[in-house]
């Protein structure tokens, strides 16, 4: 058999590969790789040499013609293609579906997949667009929220960072530290450019020095530091001073020390203020990223799926549609602690839809005739290799999602620690990646029923020596013939299964079986 590759399955190979679908001579140089150091090994590597070592599924299309198809390598597999214009085929889903749920016993049943594409002038791709125009109406009004608010966050974090800066020059002038001085010239020299205007208004500091020759003022305001306003008459009048120096000096020490301990509380109540409404903010665009998302996924379901608009099986003229559809079917061998049989059906409709209405204008919605091929794939998964395959998909289908929740991610960790400081300081429970700080829990505060708590624990430290403590037994995972014991037993019980739901459906189906 000659092996070709399928141009429409770009890059497919790579996210096998990423998600932990190696072929076993490759697995061991994958497994040691941290997530960011194998998306660059997986960014080097040539197309070629995915293929080769990615455990994807094969496909014959023609006589000695296969091609790789984005599924991992099944353990078993049946195909299946039915082609009727006189019965729908919509049957034949659930007719598998409630079979193996309520005949073959599947636990749990996953849907994974449901994409479809339609001609652009077909009737059924008009109902299509209708909805799909509402929902993206919603989209971008909800997107250019969302990049509105985070735009305004920066501002908000800035302010933030000015009035810490600010509160730091208060905080120091208020004690004797060593910078003390250093902070009381500085909020003097803010209080002289912002409050009095400096030079340009004759009644300040340096006005009355220039226009009424009060030429040492500005050196005895800056050097003189009273703490608090009651201590400026005894600080001033210590001076060997003329006495019309004395009190300009006065007048300014007390109008400047009454401005800072009034612009220090005020500055304490706008830090206070601008931290909840920055949590507010912060919660306002979780909230929006949440009703955001069922409207992408949707339109994302409802959206064209390019891969199908480009086969020669749907045509824009004709009545037509491609619809895909996945699911995963999950079956609890007895006494297996951790491998399960698994069972991905995947359906792939090229069907005419005809849009069918009652007298009374109530819509029923298309009746689906045409052709549908149908692949059992059969695996013998633990829960993690069940995830990482769930993750695949995701992967290929949310680009959109993913492009927002990153975008949105991106802005926050650009913030830095600042953003995560500040939502903490403000009762916000965050941690950004990248974040080597970590939020202290708080004390907890006692309950009413801690003293009889606290009763009862003295009786078990009275009685410990007759009930000696036992350690608690660690966890142990499965050894290499214990997991081929369960792996086993999981492949039997899946290709029992298979075969049954195949065979049976095509003796209820009239069709030729053995």
């Amino acid at each position: 058999m000659v092996d070709v590759w399928n141009p429409h399955l770009e890059n497919s190979s790579k996210l096998l590969i990423k998600h932990g679908f190696v072929k076993s001579e490759h697995k061991a140089k994958y497994e040691k790789l941290s997530s960011k150091d194998k998306n660059k090994a997986l960014e080097s590597l040539p197309e070629d040499d995915a293929d080769k070592q990615a455990d994807a599924d094969h496909e014959e299309v023609g006589k000695d013609q296969m091609v790789f198809v984005n599924f991992p390598n099944p353990i078993h597999k049946y195909r299946l293609v039915l082609e009727t214009f006189k019965a729908s085929i919509e049957e034949t889903y659930f007719w598998i579906l409630n079979y193996l749920r309520y005949d073959m016993h599947f636990a749990q049943i996953e849907k994974i997949t449901d994409i479809f594409a339609a001609g652009e002038t077909s009737a059924f791709e008009g109902v299509r667009q209708q909805r799909v125009g509402l929902q993206q109406d919603k989209v971008s009004q909800f997107l250019a929220t969302i990049g509105k608010m985070v735009k305004e966050l920066f501002q908000l974090v800035r302010e933030l960072r000015i009035i810490d800066e600010r509160a730091g020059y208060y905080e120091d002038a208020f004690t004797d530290s060593k910078s003390s001085e250093s902070a009381e010239i500085t909020l003097k020299g803010i209080w002289i450019d912002q409050v009095e205007g400096a030079s340009k208004n004759p009644a300040s500091v340096y006005g009355l020095a220039k226009e009424l020759q009060f030429t040492t003022l500005p050196d005895l305001f800056f050097a003189i530091h009273p703490k608090k306003p009651e201590d400026v008459d005894e600080v001033v009048d210590a001076l060997e001073f003329n006495r019309k120096v004395k009190e300009v000096l006065k007048r300014k020490l007390r109008t400047f020390l009454e401005w800072k301990v009034r612009t220090y509380d005020e500055l304490q109540n706008r830090r206070t203020f601008t931290i909840q409404y920055l949590r507010q903010h912060f919660d306002i665009i979780k909230m929006y990223m949440q009703w955001v998302k069922p409207y992408l996924r949707t339109i994302k379901r409802l959206g064209y799926d390019e891969k199908k608009t480009k086969t020669p099986d749907l045509l824009s003229a004709f009545e037509g549609t491609m619809i895909e559809i996945e699911f995963l079917a999950i079956f609890y061998p007895r006494k297996n602690k951790e491998y399960r049989s698994v069972l991905c059906m995947h359906f792939d409709y090229r069907t005419r839809p005809s849009m069918n209405y009652q007298a009374e204008g109530y819509q029923r919605g298309p009746l689906h005739v045409g052709e549908i091929r149908v692949t059992w794939r059969g695996y013998t998964w633990n829960q993690e290799e069940i995830d990482n395959y769930k993750k695949l998909r995701e992967e290929e289908d949310f680009e959109l999602l993913a492009t927002v929740d990153r975008s949105v991610k991106a802005a926050m960790e650009a913030l830095g620690d600042e953003l995560e400081n500040y939502l903490q300081q403000a009762g916000e429970n965050v941690k950004f990646s990248g974040s080597k700080k970590v939020k202290k829990s708080e004390p907890k505060l006692p309950g009413m029923l801690d003293p009889f708590k606290a009763i009862f624990s003295g009786f078990g430290d009275a009685f410990k020596f007759v009930t000696p403590d036992k350690k608690p037994k660690k966890k142990k995972g499965l050894n290499s013939y214990q997991i081929d014991e369960e792996k086993s037993k999981a492949k039997k019980d899946l290709i029992i299964r298979m075969w049954t739901c195949y065979k049976n459906y095509k003796k209820g189906h009239k069709m030729i079986s053995w």
